[in-house]
């Protein structure tokens, strides 16, 4: 069952009208990665080379996913963690609720929409994302857990996120949530789901949203765009593991017409009144220039627009913000822009072009590794007892805090001498 009508059909199709280029990355690639994704992406690509993506199974490849964001996304300390069941079109809907601080008033939230191609991921893998918003934007964050392809088709997972949104609009008194200030937000295929919830909630006539976050959004699942072979391989997603997910999504969507705005929102012909869109890009991602081309028709439809644009960074990083710059850098930004919206301030209309100036001495360079190095070993030791035990964490920081402490110095140390993230607004420029 579709969770909304559908759209009429305009007498021209809004995707053969030219847009401007007003607003768009100047820098849509960099010349060479930023370094620290560089430094990252060549232990993904030899591990890649050592054992191909084909050759996992779908549960291995979601086990792994889930193992890798525990391992390199930062646990960022927030008040409370604690999960909710609601009642959902399918069955039960599993929350988790993100505290930045205990408080007798009802505070605002976001609510969060993982990404991993329809078929993986879960409430792990959103879990650094979640933490790192719930602190900097001192709101309460909610990620949902939705049904996956190829056991249910691609309607699910959007009928689970509008399910969660509308019981968290109703009830989110329960939560400690002020429910008149709600943002939603998804990363990827998330950012699919959000882009067509956010626009079905308009059309349903929902509670105003203060803000939909767009991380690398995936908002057309038919037209192929100039990145796709631009950025074809080497670069964390590729157009083979591109093609493997369409294949293993293919019994899902046999029955649904993927041009529909549900599915595809970029194909919406009506795009007015959406609520105002963080929207985060990266200059090595497949599907970059999809995410570019939404953000250029959410401005040509009057929606106020701020795009984050990352030239050095490919696809995912957000998930790897203990490793990666300007992970930690887009997170905090995102944050800042939450917070302001639930302040009631006036939405940003403009383009961040965000780059790494560090010198790429040799130097710099194991510095850098070494940086990522003793981040991702914490990372790996806290993921991999976590599986077993909660307490195991806990536990193995107080044992370990006399070792730690030099270790995480350094780290601080290593990062304030060679991270140098520019940010230059190119939209609109100053006079």
């Amino acid at each position: 069952m579709k969770a909304h009508a559908s759209q009429p059909e305009p007498s021209a199709s809004p995707l053969d009208m030219p847009l401007s280029s007003e607003g768009m990355p100047r820098l849509r690639r960099a010349t060479a990665l930023d370094r620290d994704a560089r430094n990252l992406l060549r232990l993904v690509n030899l591990a890649t080379r050592l054992r191909p993506v084909e050759n996992y199974s779908l549960s291995q490849s979601r086990r792994l996913w889930r193992l890798c964001a525990l391992a390199l996304g930062r646990q960022v300390p927030v008040a409370a963690v604690s999960e909710v069941e609601i009642e959902g079109p399918a069955g039960p809907i599993t929350l988790r609720v993100f505290k930045p601080r205990q408080s007798e008033q009802l505070l605002p939230a976001f609510v969060w929409c993982h990404g991993g191609g329809f078929i993986v991921g879960d409430l792990d893998t959103g879990e650094s994302i979640c933490r790192n918003i719930t602190a900097a934007a001192d709101c309460i964050s909610v990620a949902v857990r939705y049904r996956l392809a190829p056991e249910h088709d691609l309607n699910a997972g959007r009928e689970d996120f509008l399910a969660a949104l509308k019981w968290i609009a109703q009830n989110g008194a329960e939560l400690g949530i002020d429910s008149s200030r709600l943002a939603i937000g998804g990363d990827s295929a998330g950012g699919n789901i959000c882009a067509a919830v956010a626009q079905e909630w308009v059309r349903s006539k929902g509670p105003k949203l203060a803000l939909q976050v767009l991380a690398y959004p995936a908002t057309d699942l038919v037209q192929e765009f100039p990145s796709l072979a631009e950025n074809a391989e080497g670069y964390f997603i590729s157009d083979h593991l591109l093609g493997l997910i369409r294949e293993v999504t293919a019994s899902a969507t046999e029955s649904l017409d993927p041009t529909d705005p549900w599915l595809s929102p970029r194909r919406n012909p009506v795009l007015d009144d959406l609520p105002p869109a963080l929207v985060i890009s990266a200059g090595f991602d497949p599907i970059r220039d999809d995410g570019l081309d939404y953000a250029n028709r959410l401005r040509a439809a009057k929606v106020q627009v701020e795009l984050l644009h990352y030239p050095g960074e490919f696809h995912g990083f957000l998930n790897f913000d203990a490793v990666i710059g300007a992970g930690r850098d887009a997170l905090h930004r995102t944050g800042t822009a939450l917070a302001r919206a639930f302040a009631g301030e006036p939405a940003a209309d403009r383009t961040l072009e965000i780059s790494d100036q560090s010198s790429r001495t040799s130097f710099g360079e194991i510095g850098t590794t070494l940086l990522a190095t003793l981040t991702a070993s914490h990372g790996w030791r806290d993921a991999l007892l976590r599986q077993l035990s909660p307490r195991l964490v806990s536990a193995s920081h107080w044992m370990l805090r006399p070792w730690l402490a030099p270790s995480s110095a350094m780290r601080q140390g290593l990062t304030n001498r060679f991270e140098k993230l520019v940010a230059e607004q190119t939209y609109p420029t100053n006079p």
